[in-house]
């Protein structure tokens, strides 16, 4: 079931960006199977796994790397994260494996280049790529927003449209080829409309200075008589409008919205006036205006949400709460993914749909090359 029902994918276990292009491939169909280091317990928290299958595979012996050849021989697209070289060491890289594979390479700073064989994390590539000098307040560090921009948006997304990209190449080629993903390379990507105004003259490199980055009165977050927060993100003049009137601002201000000469002056008062109400009595006030307001949710209320119930946007599965497949289709509709299994719990299923006998699977045990059957 699924849109990506027909490609199989094999994922070198890892952590963040390939974990996540993994999962969001499993939830739209795609039959992903993970080659892990070793075993582990089922973790229904581990919501990347879930909708995997899980092999334990010990790539340092013979036995095991000979398994893992053999799984990526059927498969269509291969998802690795490690550093650059590593794979190949292995006898496991692009040069090792079928000519129509689509070989997948994540990592935060590309397979080549100076700073190609160097650890980093999200909040490095942001800050290289000039996105997290834009973060934050004026007056403090700049703050990173959690690891979604680099890991997942830089990364995984990025991954994932040059995955699907290369399969699309690959239905007029026959051929399969390398996706290089850095999210050095994703994260200014995503930021064309900021290079643009930069180009222009219309944005400053100073925090807290512009229409996007909370220096603008209308797109920024208030604190409430409760200590809630509300988020305002009234950019265009008919929904500044809207903002105006419902909050009781001062009419006069639509008339400058975007002078910034007036934001320090609008900030000190809409501050004023948001704090005079609790953060639910404000959402409210704007459920259903267009001003762009909206409440600032926990986790756990914005699970619990209407807005989000409606479109069942979470669901839980033994305790965890958790997304939905997204998005939504029309016709090729996925199943709700199965939640995570153990590491290992597929070996024998696997391996032996592979060809392995029952024989030659129990003696790749004994030596190690394979995990739990």
């Amino acid at each position: 079931m699924g849109p990506l029902a027909s490609l199989r994918v094999v994922e070198f276990s890892g952590l963040g960006p390939g974990p996540l292009a993994g999962q969001l491939l499993a939830d739209l169909g795609a039959q992903v199977i993970v080659i892990d280091r070793k075993a582990a317990p089922a973790n229904p928290a581990d919501i990347n796994r879930r909708g995997k299958k899980s092999v334990v595979l010990d790539l340092k012996s013979p036995g095991g790397v000979e398994a893992a050849q053999r799984l990526i021989e059927t498969a269509d697209i291969l998802i690795e994260g490690f550093r650059p070289g590593v794979m190949e060491r292995l006898g496991l890289g692009p040069d090792d494996c079928p000519k129509r594979l689509i070989y997948g390479r994540m990592t935060g700073w590309g397979q080549s280049g100076p700073w190609a064989q160097v650890a980093g994390h999200d909040i490095n590539y942001l800050a290289m790529t000039g996105a997290l000098q834009a973060m934050g307040h004026a007056d403090r560090p700049p703050a990173p927003p959690l690891n979604l921009v680099a890991d997942f948006g830089g990364g995984s997304m990025f991954l994932i449209f040059g995955l699907l990209a290369a399969v699309i190449e690959r239905g007029i080629s026959g051929k399969g080829q390398v996706v290089d993903a850095a999210m050095v390379d994703g994260v200014p990507a995503m930021m064309g409309l900021i290079h643009g105004m930069l180009a222009q003259g219309q944005w400053s490199t100073a925090r807290q200075a512009n229409w996007l980055d909370g220096g603008a009165p209308y797109y920024r977050c208030y604190e409430c008589a409760d200590g809630g927060y509300i988020s305002v993100g009234a950019l265009e003049p008919q929904f500044f409008a809207q903002l105006v009137q419902l909050a009781g601002l001062p009419p006069e201000d639509t008339h400058s919205q975007n002078d910034p000469d007036s934001w320090p002056r609008k900030h000190a008062l809409y501050a004023q006036v948001f704090a005079t109400r609790t953060r639910d009595e404000w959402a409210a006030t704007f459920a259903t205006s267009d001003a762009c307001v909206a409440p600032v949710l926990t986790f756990p209320e914005a699970a619990a949400h209407p807005v989000n119930s409606a479109r069942d946007v979470f669901y839980s599965d033994q305790g965890v709460t958790q997304a939905a497949p997204a998005p939504r289709f029309g016709r090729s509709l996925p199943d709700r993914p199965q939640a995570p299994a153990a590491q290992g719990a597929h070996s024998f299923e696997v391996l032996h749909a592979l060809g392995y006998s029952h024989a030659e699977l129990d003696a790749l045990a004994q030596s190690g090359a394979i995990g739990p059957i």
